[in-house]
């Protein structure tokens, strides 16, 4: 799993070998920083919901086990490139990109609980909230397919790059896109 650990430390050479573990230390923030994005889109969501029922509990628990599995193809991921094998490259940003995958189709499984069960919503909120956040899921869903295809196939450093971008997208829009701030301007909702 993913863990800081300090180098074998040879007398004189530590901040080289510190310095050498940089794909550690940048997949560990890249881990963190998407956890800490699944929690703020979970937050989000679980203030819309007044009432839990087994099935929201299930699809819930989907969320939950697909993010507890991200530090693992982060690792991989960050030892493939340390290690600079380019088939492991691919196997691992395919494995990275599998994952993600998962993550978004068990949003919305989650968001499709919600849309189907209104009477488990805040009063406030509007019956096709979920609706929205459930096409944002897919579309997640789609773009770490294509990441992961375009980093098997073609460059897999491609591929890690848009892996950076969805998450910060996607924590950007926690809230969902009507409550979008741009500058501190809500956009219109969509029509």
């Amino acid at each position: 799993m993913l863990h800081l650990t300090p180098p074998p430390i040879d007398a004189g050479r530590l901040l080289v070998q510190l310095l050498h573990q940089w794909p550690t230390y940048l997949a560990y923030v890249a881990s963190y920083l998407y956890i800490a994005v699944v929690w703020l889109n979970h937050k989000a969501a679980f203030h819309r919901i007044k009432v839990m029922t087994r099935g929201l509990h299930w699809a819930n628990l989907g969320v939950l086990f697909s993010t507890a599995l991200l530090p693992w193809p982060t690792a991989l991921v960050s030892e493939a490139i340390a290690d600079g094998n380019p088939p492991d490259d691919r196997v691992a940003v395919g494995l990275y990109a599998i994952i993600g995958a998962m993550l978004w189709v068990s949003w919305m499984i989650f968001f499709h609980v919600l849309f189907r069960h209104p009477e488990l919503l805040e009063d406030s909120v509007d019956e096709t909230f979920f609706l929205g956040e459930r096409v944002r899921a897919f579309v997640g869903a789609l773009l770490y397919t294509a990441a992961g295809l375009v980093g098997v196939l073609t460059i897999p450093a491609l591929a890690l790059a848009i892996f950076v971008l969805l998450p910060l997208f996607y924590g950007i829009t926690s809230h969902g896109y009507t409550q979008l701030q741009v500058f501190g301007r809500r956009l219109p909702p969509r029509q």
